[in-house]
């Protein structure tokens, strides 16, 4: 099943309106059981940085709920959301600007060129590397763009029954994957091999989280897509 459509006509209906859109960011974090892990390593992250005028890369940023997240932590920072789709880029940069919110900044990007040497304290990854072959060299270019002491968050499948593939038979129901999830070694080797030194990687869902993401998300993304 391709998931593109569909996200594409979800964001016709939700881009009609600026409350319309911050209810979808909420249906999303409501959803979607990743975002309660990436916003509690999130917080951890800002605890006591609220006030400095950091840099962040929001790396396929999609829909830019984790942009519209972050930005109501801080006025002072400064947050630049890349995606390699223009019309998300478009709307969401009117989005932005008509909520008041001009420190974020949306542009069209590949991850797999762009690099901007030593420009953010903080860039982030949510489900963008299971798109991408070239995964390696995208890490390269974060970790060039990267500050001293600079961190990667990095959200993905996991070879532990990530997209719901459970045997090399096989596949994730999202056409658009180019891998159906990373094994912690993996994913851990090819950081290094970008560059990266102090690495932690962990697994975040168990059997009730895969569950739960059946519920939420899968099945009601095929019923969708019918």
């Amino acid at each position: 099943m391709y998931y593109d459509p569909i996200k594409r006509s979800l964001g016709n209906v939700f881009n009609r309106s600026p409350w319309l859109r911050r209810l979808f960011y909420n249906l999303l974090d409501l959803l979607l059981l990743r975002t309660w892990h990436v916003h509690r390593e999130l917080r951890q992250w800002a605890r006591g940085r609220t006030r400095e005028p950091l840099a962040i890369l929001d790396a396929g940023a999609g829909y830019g709920q984790y942009s519209y997240w972050l930005s109501g932590l801080s006025r002072a920072w400064r947050i630049l959301a890349v995606d390699v789709k223009e019309e998300q880029v478009a709307d969401s940069n009117r989005f932005f600007q008509a909520i008041g919110r001009p420190q974020v900044q949306f542009e069209v990007q590949d991850l797999v060129l762009y690099q901007q040497p030593n420009a953010f304290d903080l860039a982030l990854a949510v489900d963008v590397m299971e798109h991408i072959l070239e995964d390696v060299e995208v890490f390269r270019n974060i970790h060039a763009s990267l500050k001293d002491g600079g961190m990667l968050l990095i959200s993905t499948p996991s070879d532990q029954g990530g997209s719901d593939v459970h045997a090399d038979s096989e596949t994730s129901f999202i056409e658009e994957h180019v891998r159906d999830g990373y094994n912690i070694h993996e994913i851990q080797q090819k950081l290094r091999t970008a560059g990266f030194e102090r690495i932690e990687a962990r697994y975040s869902y168990g059997e009730p989280g895969q569950v739960s993401w059946r519920l939420s998300m899968k099945y009601p993304i095929l019923m969708l897509g019918k």
